[in-house]
């Protein structure tokens, strides 16, 4: 189950995403994506500090959102990590901060 919340802060338009971020989930956050880019504000957070699970397409589409300029945020070890895979901060197989 995925949990998506929505809202503009200033410049700033915030995705504030919970729980597991896979399969159908995916494209959900996609959608959210696309129509906070259609905002008036002009930067996007997605805080992602609430997220327990990432799957591939999962993966692929936080890269794609890096891509175009949305900032990713993340908590914990596991996440972080995830977040500095997908922006190109860190390779794939690099081991997790201890």
């Amino acid at each position: 189950m995925l949990r998506i919340t929505t809202r503009e802060a200033g410049e700033r338009y915030l995705l504030t995403v919970e729980g597991r971020l896979t399969g159908v989930w995916v494209a959900e956050l996609e959608a959210s994506w696309r129509a906070a880019r259609r905002s008036p504000a002009r930067a996007i957070r997605v805080d992602l500090c609430e997220v327990d699970m990432v799957d591939a397409a999962g993966r692929y589409l936080l890269a794609l959102m890096h891509a175009s300029g949305a900032e990713l945020v993340a908590r914990g070890c596991a996440m972080s990590q995830l977040i500095r895979e997908v922006t190109g901060d860190a390779p794939a197989d690099a081991p997790a901060p201890r």
